[in-house]
């Protein structure tokens, strides 16, 4: 069977296959799919790259066959949430399901590109992470007066400083941490899943994020619903792998989609 999968930081109507919105690269409602098949000849299959995701640890065999219920979370420069729940896969009526990226933690908090203030991923993501590395370095710098660098760190420098237990890295990877455990608590408290997969290059640190992702939900899970939260392994390269279930599943016809 040939075909191509395209996972995308956004949202796809799950009947045109068209894009709805990507704040992340600055998109509204595009059509990617047509021109695409134009261009190979080949059938093309559009998904939000959680959703992907979700369907690459389903199809993985990483988890046993009792997992019904399972939800990932990507975190790079923007948060997404991909739900596979009673073994749907959960899209909504228009395609927007599961954008608890951008439901808001504080509604003061720093403006987001979908145009609300104070979302999720303002919080958790990796630029959050790099914001407050910048910060309590420039503010140590400058005699308490935070003042940007010219050219600032990428998050990639900033793990490699934090796998060297550098204070100040560490101390904005933990606080990168606490937020994102904030909001897997609140689908560990709405949804219950088996398994929360948290997917990302965050992954490569997660013997300092997990036990704060782990205290940060159970002070804030009402529920306690005994769901696992694991990382990805980034060598798998999860959404790659997304990209290949996607056209499994056409061809398959597994999971079925709510």
């Amino acid at each position: 069977y040939e075909g191509i999968g395209v996972s995308l930081p956004g949202r796809i109507d799950p009947l045109s296959q068209r894009l709805i919105f990507s704040p992340s690269l600055g998109w509204g409602e595009l059509d990617i799919k047509a021109p695409l098949e134009r261009a190979t000849g080949l059938p093309v299959q559009l998904e939000n790259a959680a959703n992907a995701c979700a369907l690459a640890e389903l199809w993985s065999g990483r988890h046993t066959e009792s997992v019904k219920n399972l939800v990932t979370v990507t975190v790079s420069e923007d948060i997404g949430v991909g739900m596979i729940l009673n073994g749907q896969l959960v899209q909504g009526a228009t395609g927007v399901a599961g954008e608890f990226g951008h439901v808001r933690l504080a509604p003061e908090g720093p403006a987001c590109r979908c145009g609300n203030r104070g979302c999720w991923e303002m919080y958790a993501s990796n630029s959050a992470a790099v914001r407050y590395y910048v910060g309590s370095v420039s503010a140590a710098r400058n005699g308490g007066r935070a003042r940007a660098p010219a050219t600032p760190p990428t998050f990639d420098d900033l793990l490699r400083l934090a796998e060297q237990n550098d204070a100040k890295a560490t101390a904005a990877v933990n606080k990168m941490a606490h937020y994102l455990g904030q909001g897997i608590a609140l689908l560990v408290t709405g949804l219950a899943p088996d398994v929360i997969v948290v997917v990302g290059d965050v992954a490569r640190v997660w013997d300092k994020v997990g036990p704060v992702v782990d205290r940060t939900v159970k002070d804030r899970s009402v529920t306690h619903a005994g769901t696992r939260i694991v990382p990805a392994d980034p060598a798998a390269q999860p959404r790659l792998r997304g990209t290949v279930a996607l056209v499994l599943q056409k061809h398959f016809g597994a999971p079925t989609v709510a």
